[in-house]
């Protein structure tokens, strides 16, 4: 039998960095994202318990040890049981699940795959995560509300792995859709917006969503910002608090159906991302946001942490084709998507 979960990866519009764990202790934090259908998918297969005693199922459920392959990295090993599962630099992020979930059943496989790149700056890390809580919470027969599964899956990466970032990644997988989340502390609020139909599927037809073909450590720059913001550089927190008020106009910008605006405080969002540390842009970077603009784009923003990964265009109702032309003769490849309404989902097959 196999048991499957997905859950999407986000992108984020307005306020990233503001929900950092460091940063929300001192002040509330505030951030626009919207998932995408572009998915982490966690994939469990354990044996029926009655098979004929020759069966290899029956073998597999007697051997108890536990295999886990992921296609992202290529990477596969094998355990007699949970405790020999050592974090040690390959696949942890699947490891640390499996501990946080206490499972003790042996004679399983499990295989973990993602439909965008590593290091894109589209949240793979956490929507994994999530997808790994699912599909390990129904081996063990317990569901989940969906913020438990996103406070779930933060904690893997926080406490268990020693992760730098905030929670919005966990909670847009979990939960789907597009919303604006507060961040005071550990208690995080979130609310769907209310977009009208047309003005998604406007919004839909005229982003472009690129990856650079640079993969990023997001932790790294983390560190940077952490260093900069503890050594009390008041450009840090001038910075911060703009992209809480950009996450506000960003939410108005959308709920009224002013994309215009909208792909404006994309750019000026960009403006105080790159004021927190000199690594959160590069000079591919800086190239493609003047191609993009000479060719369209009203306004745009690395995803995440920056440094590489994925940008994200906003363009006019007519050019995002050649905005998409442009990106793509640059080097960068192109990833369509859809946003998604639905977060964390799960089945069973044979």
């Amino acid at each position: 039998m196999l048991i499957r979960t997905r859950a999407p990866v986000r992108i984020d519009f307005a306020g990233g960095w503001s929900d950092v764990a460091l940063f929300t202790e001192a002040s509330k934090g505030l951030v626009v994202n919207g998932a995408i259908n572009r998915y982490a998918y966690a994939t469990l297969v354990c044996a029926s318990q009655a098979q004929h005693p020759d069966s290899v199922e029956l073998q597999r459920i007697l051997d108890k040890s536990i295999r886990i392959y992921s296609a992202d990295f290529d990477t596969f090993i094998e355990a007699e049981d949970v405790r020999q599962l050592e974090y040690d630099g390959n696949i942890d992020l699947v490891k640390a699940a499996v501990r946080q979930m206490s499972i003790q059943i042996g004679g399983f496989d499990l295989i973990t795959q993602s439909t965008v790149p590593p290091g894109s700056g589209l949240g793979t890390s956490a929507a994994m995560g999530v997808a790994l809580i699912g599909v390990l919470g129904a081996l063990k027969d317990v569901t989940y509300l969906p913020y438990q599964y996103a406070e779930l899956a933060s904690t893997i990466e926080r406490h268990q792995l020693g992760i730098l970032g905030g929670k919005q990644d966990h909670y847009a997988s979990a939960i789907g859709g597009i919303n604006f989340m507060e961040f005071r502390g550990e208690e995080v609020k979130t609310s769907s917006l209310r977009i009208p139909p047309h003005i998604r599927y406007e919004l839909e037809k005229n982003l472009v969503l690129c990856y650079t073909g640079q993969s990023r450590l997001s932790g790294n720059i983390h560190q940077n910002v952490t260093h900069a913001y503890k050594s009390g550089e008041p450009s840090i927190r001038e910075a911060l608090e703009n992209l809480k008020s950009i996450a506000e106009a960003t939410k108005t910008a959308l709920i009224r159906g002013r994309l215009a605006d909208f792909g404006e405080l994309l750019t000026e969002n960009w403006h105080n991302q790159k004021k927190l540390h000199a690594s959160v842009t590069s000079e591919q970077i800086d190239a493609l946001f003047q191609i993009a603009r000479a060719h369209g784009a009203i306004g745009g923003k690395a995803c995440g942490a920056g440094g590489g990964g994925c940008i994200l265009f906003y363009c006019q109702p007519t050019r995002e084709h050649s905005v998409r032309q442009k990106l793509e003769e640059a080097g960068t490849r192109i990833i369509d998507f859809n946003f998604d309404a639905d977060g964390i989902q799960m089945w069973h097959a044979e």
